[in-house]
């Protein structure tokens, strides 16, 4: 039964732009400019030899002569460079301009460029090594200058890069200038949960540097990249290693090792390679599982003439398969699980999408593992790579969001109040018609060749973290198309992993899951033809605000409580009806969430981290 109080409730309304609250989190109150995220970016590849750009830089605000709608990369690499004395403020990097902590507090508009620029300083190099430097993500488009020489851009949000700017140091000080370009919902490209026009459930755009930039120093011939497929079947661990050999002429080993928790090695491979790429075999004797309960990773070391980089990795299966009651689940090495999740949008109140320290990531894991959940559903972004080594190494499984946007046609009544209000539409609407791609925003062919790129940079990117265990492709329409035809794609890509098509609706018939939101139906187990595992994927949505929490005076949700206690109440006895029909066939769900965002007040954390919703004051 539909409830009508409830969809009325939560129909979007007009809004008044009024400034956020200034909310700090307990890091962000705590933070020194001086000592910025200064971790290493990538726990998975990490090298000794490497040093964050975290800090303080210089940036100014330039009028363009571009629009929303052209070619970003174009317009970024032929941008007037600003003089010296325009360079008029400070930014606090990794965090965008328009967040709290960036020291900025301004909005970086489509017709603008944002320039940054600092200077380092590079010890001395032995020779023939090279200085890779490496930007984790900037949003949207930038082009990167060392010592005025350009020495590479790069266009989308969300994914790291990086370029060899050896030949163009100095001996002594470096400078580096960065031109960023973000049209934001008005370009149609990827943007997740960003719009100008905030409100309900957009969340403030940001652009720039987000994440961190660092460099590392790497002898001549080195590792570039590593994909680890550890089989826990067989105690297989495949090691494919992509290599520089940069004219080395001398035949140079390729080493890999695997180490237990005590640092004792237990298995070991190794090859001369006669080109750039090499696969190693090793195998691991009585090897012990990675699980939610036991995050056991085993350390992985390779060495390739000079070259050492340090790795782990986790052997576990995940596969979708019926149990002995005939439901089809989630098998977790072997054995049935029942997935209780919960959605992570990751806003911050003082950073927005960059979380202020490295601790408060880890404060998001272990409060949500605390609350029992044992998945987090990282929301149409792409987090800073150490969340995802957090989850590894805690045992938090992650079902992992692909960045949708849209190019802007989007109409509301088809992505939100036709599914809302008519159940049968949700497996009677074809994404593969052009027709019907316009009226979900992806008609245009750049953004679906964008999405389609996206997504297999972001499985590329992401594949060695055994916390992962499903890709969730599509969220309720938006930016959908051809997505019997992307499962595959994925599924060719990784097929260690479950996929999530269409999280909502409009199914298609693919994927591992007949994934639903019910935020205002009764709750029940529904029949699927296609005799997938049935999943919750978006479900809650309870509200409470704060009141000296909140980052608005407005709140949004989709069931209001004004007393916490009943808030607290409703949202575990809806929790307790979730576990109640597993035995009646529901594989698992996703709750909506983790903590308000702005004018969104349904989190279990307050915006600021600073109070848990689901504990009483004695248990604070």
């Amino acid at each position: 039964m539909l409830h009508i109080k409830k969809v009325l409730g939560a129909k979007p309304k007009e809004h008044v732009t009024v400034q956020l609250a200034s909310l700090l989190t307990p890091w962000g109150k705590e933070l020194d400019a001086n000592h910025v995220w200064e971790e290493h970016p990538t726990p998975q590849f990490a090298r000794v030899a490497y040093k964050t750009l975290n800090g303080t830089w210089d940036c100014a605000f330039a009028e363009g002569s571009h629009n929303p709608t052209d070619d970003m990369l174009l317009v970024v690499k032929n941008a007037r460079r600003p003089h010296t004395d325009e360079y008029d403020l400070e930014i606090v990097v990794p965090f965008s301009p328009e967040a709290p902590l960036s020291g900025v507090n301004r909005q970086l508009q489509p017709s603008e460029l944002l320039w940054y620029r600092r200077f380092f300083d590079v010890p001395g190099l032995a020779t023939g090594q090279r200085l890779i430097l490496h930007f984790q993500a900037v949003d949207y488009a930038c082009a990167v200058y060392v010592n005025d020489t350009l020495v590479g851009a790069h266009a989308g949000g969300y994914e790291p890069f990086c370029f060899d700017v050896t030949e163009c140091l100095a001996s002594t000080q470096n400078e580096l200038c960065v031109c960023v370009a973000d049209p934001s919902e008005e370009g149609g490209h990827l943007r997740g949960k960003q719009r100008f026009d905030r409100g309900d459930i957009w969340y403030t755009a940001q652009s720039g540097i987000w994440q961190s930039v660092w460099y590392e120093i790497v002898p001549a011939a080195h590792i570039e990249s590593l994909i680890l497929e550890p089989d826990f079947e067989t105690g297989t661990l495949l090691a494919g290693v992509a290599l520089e050999q940069n004219g080395a002429t001398d035949a140079l080993h390729l080493c890999a090792e695997v180490l237990d928790d005590k640092g004792d090695v237990v298995a070991s491979a190794s090859a001369i390679p006669s080109d750039a790429a090499c696969v190693l075999a090793l195998n691991v004797d009585g090897v012990r599982p990675w699980s939610p309960e036991d995050p056991y990773l085993y350390g992985v070391r390779l060495t390739f003439g000079e070259d050492e980089v340090q790795s782990y990795c986790g052997f576990r299966s995940v596969q979708a398969r019926v149990d002995d009651e005939g439901h089809k689940r989630v098998f977790l090495n072997g054995k049935p699980l029942f997935i209780k999740g919960v959605l992570d949008q990751a806003y911050w109140s003082d950073g927005f999408m960059t979380a202020p320290s490295d601790e408060a990531l880890v404060y998001d894991i272990e409060a949500m593992k605390k609350a029992g959940f044992n998945l987090m559903r990282k929301h149409i972004k792409i987090e800073a790579e150490r969340w995802y080594y957090h989850c590894d190494r805690l045992g938090m499984l992650v079902l992992q969001d692909m960045v949708n946007g849209g190019d802007g046609q989007i109409k509301t009544w088809q992505w939100s109040y036709k599914p809302t209000l008519f159940k049968i539409s949700w497996n009677h609407y074809r994404d593969d018609v052009q027709r019907h791609r316009e009226q979900l925003g992806s008609g245009d062919v750049a953004y679906r060749q964008e999405w389609f790129d996206a997504c297999r940079a972001s499985v590329r990117l992401l594949r060695n973290h055994p916390s992962i265990i499903g890709w969730s492709l599509f969220n309720e329409g938006w930016g959908q198309f051809d997505a019997a035809q992307m499962c595959s794609m994925v599924r060719n890509l990784d097929s260690t992993r479950l996929i999530d098509a269409t999280s909502g609706w409009y199914d298609q018939g693919c994927g591992d899951f007949n994934s639903v939101h019910n935020y205002f139906r009764d709750m029940k187990v529904w029949r699927d033809r296609q005799k997938r595992a049935f999943f919750v994927s978006e479900f809650g949505g309870f509200t409470h605000r704060v009141d000296g929490h909140s980052a608005l005076d407005e709140a949004y949700g989709y069931e209001p409580y004004d007393d916490l206690d009943e808030w607290r109440r409703a949202v575990r006895e809806l929790l307790d009806l979730m576990d109640s029909l597993e035995h009646k066939g529901l594989a698992g769900y996703v709750f909506t969430q983790v903590s308000d965002i702005e004018e969104e007040t349904n989190g279990i954390l307050t915006y600021d981290r600073c109070v848990n919703k689901l504990l009483s004051a004695s248990q604070r």
